[in-house]
């Protein structure tokens, strides 16, 4: 019922909470959550919270990028978050949530990886990514992007001993930062577009096009669902999000 009244609302041109269709719900960054990560942040976009923790480890680099460190995302959907999540391995939906979150980080260059390398070839530094859903209340994807984001610019590298024992809890530099990239989904609900959409807009979506900015607002990922849009419906779309991801990034 409460979708079905959400749709009938964005038909006339509103929305349940009275937002703008480009206004995000009320946006909470909070970095350093977590004491024994390298570096944390938890996001509140409106009832949606994500917690994003950063760990760094030494591992060996893939054969067609031997100087260059090892990017890996990862995600959990706990069953308090929300009661169609179910414990267990990660079920479809997380692992594209993961998917889309790596993407943007890993195609926007975010991360000088060639600075995590200790020996070529052979030894590098592994940067994870473990992002937690603490509650579900509509638009997952952009709410864990910000907050891996936001883990990432407060990430420090820890000293590494004999070229092979990570040393917890001792820094000695910042985590090499190129960019930071943005991801902001664009919702098409019959003729309007909108952002940031919550648990019962979501549920009469018709389609989503989520977009990955740049710093320098290079488009670095794009991720589609649902029905195809029209040409000039994506660059409107194109325009919206990186209007937004300005606002977002200066959140940061």
């Amino acid at each position: 019922m409460e979708g079905k009244y959400a749709l009938e609302l964005l038909e006339r041109g509103k929305r349940i909470d009275e937002r703008a269709f480009d206004e995000f719900r009320q946006i909470e960054i909070l970095k350093g959550v977590i004491q024994k990560a390298e570096g944390s942040a938890r996001v509140k976009l409106g009832k949606t919270e994500v917690i994003a923790g950063v760990k760094i480890g030494i591992g060996t680099p893939f054969e067609d990028t031997p100087d260059e460190g090892i990017l890996v995302v990862n995600t959990e959907f706990t069953p308090l978050a929300s009661p169609d999540f179910e414990s267990g391995p990660p079920g479809e939906n997380a692992v594209e949530l993961a998917r889309i979150v790596d993407r943007a980080i890993r195609e926007s260059k975010c991360i000088d990886l060639k600075k995590l390398v200790i020996v070529p070839g052979e030894k590098v530094l592994s940067v994870f990514i473990d992002i937690h859903i603490i509650n579900h209340e509509g638009n997952l994807i952009d709410a864990a992007a910000l907050a891996s984001i936001a883990a990432l610019t407060n990430t420090r590298v820890p000293k590494v001993e004999d070229e092979k024992t990570i040393l917890r809890g001792q820094y000695e530099k910042d985590l090499p930062l190129l960019y930071k990239p943005i991801t902001v989904s664009v919702c098409k609900v019959g003729k309007n577009l909108l952002l940031d959409p919550n648990l019962n807009e979501e549920d009469v979506l018709d389609s989503k096009l989520t977009i990955g900015i740049r710093d320098d607002d290079k488009i670095c990922a794009l991720q589609k669902q649902g029905k195809a849009f029209k040409f000039e419906e994506v660059e409107k779309m194109l325009d919206l999000a990186i209007e937004k991801s300005k606002i977002l990034r200066s959140l940061l």
